[in-house]
């Protein structure tokens, strides 16, 4: 699977489970955050900056979920990426 334009396709990172004083803060929660962090899989051709590998932080409620193999790839557009790690 290949990114095409602005488009980025990326692999979520899950998020360990925290313990904080004690409480433990399962990944339910720490998935209603508004951003996501995820690997880059593959940019398209009119992307910049960005390359493969990257780990990149991006909008959640942007990301378009894609099943390939029975894994889930996010694809999202190269605007949603707030920040590169």
């Amino acid at each position: 699977m290949k990114a095409v334009n602005h488009y980025v396709i990326v692999e979520k990172i899950k998020s360990e489970q925290k313990n904080i004083a004690g409480l433990i803060i399962h990944e339910k929660i720490d998935q209603e955050k508004k951003y996501g962090k995820a690997k880059v899989i593959s940019v398209g051709n009119k992307t910049e900056v960005v390359a493969k590998n990257d780990i990149i932080y991006f909008n959640n409620s942007a990301a378009h979920a894609v099943v390939v193999d029975d894994k889930v790839y996010h694809v999202l557009s190269y605007g949603e990426i707030i920040a590169i790690e």
